[in-house]
């Protein structure tokens, strides 16, 4: 079986978007569990505390199959429709307005839905081609049209990354399983359906939890779920930590600031109170980041550790 998602090279992520350059480790554990969420045509659902690597494993993936990347944040009003379209009704009315004067047949057609209607991403993942006609129909769409990898064509498909699903409602999930399952929606300013494309793989569709908010059992049980949390064994996070840090800054710092950095990290989780949010894999690699950015010489590096986990490893309220 050929594994797509190899666990001993660093796979370069370069920019992309808001995106910034890193690089990305696959765990055995992980690649089998993508490779699963595939081969079932079901989405993977990413269970675990902020800071685990929930979102990047979702964009890794994508660059280590070839894939168009799309990606969304859910935020407490998102709908099930905003994944698949948007259409602004507020442009449209001001150019209502704006063109009162204007004949009745312009302005009819001036004023098409059409015109005000743009793709989501689970519209540009199940058919591009779709997306892109409409994208250029609509005048008014505050996106831009997504990244294309070099050489991507639509049959090489797609990973959308719904990000956060636990700040939504429970329509959000619930909703997105028709869609998902039938691998359609309807639009209904168009009065058709958008389908997946001919020749074009299903979408994999990575979702995250940070566990805010309890999902319902029917969307969780059509999902995989892969829970992401850092390892309990003092031991075992601190050669954890370690590890990461040595792929994203080995180059830029010691060893010795690589472990102090953890060891800090470490003691700085066993005081936080209950309920509060502990530092993890994202804090250790932004304080190293800081460090790294800041000093070049290792002695300086180490003031500066002591010197700025307040700031990065201390966020609880006191």
């Amino acid at each position: 079986m050929n594994n797509p998602y190899s666990t001993k090279e660093l796979l370069p992520l370069l920019k992309q978007g808001s995106w910034p350059d890193s690089v990305h480790l696959f765990e055995q554990q992980h690649g089998y569990a993508l490779m699963a969420a595939e081969a079932a045509g079901r989405p993977l659902l990413l269970r675990g505390e902020p800071g685990t690597g929930k979102s990047q494993l979702a964009r890794a993936a994508a660059v280590a199959r070839r894939r168009l990347f799309l990606s969304v944040v859910v935020n407490a009003h998102t709908e099930c429709e905003d994944l698949q379209w948007q259409f602004d009704a507020v442009a449209r009315l001001g150019e209502a307005q704006i063109m009162a004067s204007v004949p009745a047949g312009d302005r009819l057609n001036h004023l098409h839905h059409s015109r005000f209607l743009s793709p989501g991403p689970l519209w540009w993942a199940l058919n591009w081609e779709s997306a892109e006609r409409q994208f250029q129909c609509c005048h008014h769409s505050c996106d831009a049209m997504p990244e294309r990898p070099a050489g991507w064509q639509p049959s090489h498909g797609s990973v959308l990354l719904i990000d956060e699903i636990d700040k939504a409602d429970t329509d959000l999930p619930n909703g997105l399983l028709e869609t998902l399952g039938n691998g359609d929606f309807k639009v209904p300013y168009l009065g058709e359906s958008v389908r997946r494309g001919a020749c074009v793989p299903a979408p994999l569709v990575i979702i995250t939890t940070n566990e805010e908010r309890e999902l319902p059992a029917a969307f969780v049980r059509r999902c995989l779920v892969l829970p992401l949390g850092l390892p309990e064994n003092p031991d075992e996070l601190l050669a954890f930590l370690v590890k990461r840090g040595e792929a994203h800054f080995g180059d830029k710092c010691s060893s010795e600031v690589r472990h102090r950095a953890a060891e800090l990290l470490l003691a700085d989780r066993a005081v936080v109170e209950p309920g509060q949010p502990k530092p993890g894999q994202a804090e250790y690699l932004d304080l190293l980041r800081a460090i790294t950015n800041m000093a070049q010489v290792e002695t300086k590096q180490l003031e500066l550790l002591d010197t700025l986990r307040q700031f990065v490893y201390r966020k609880a309220a006191t």
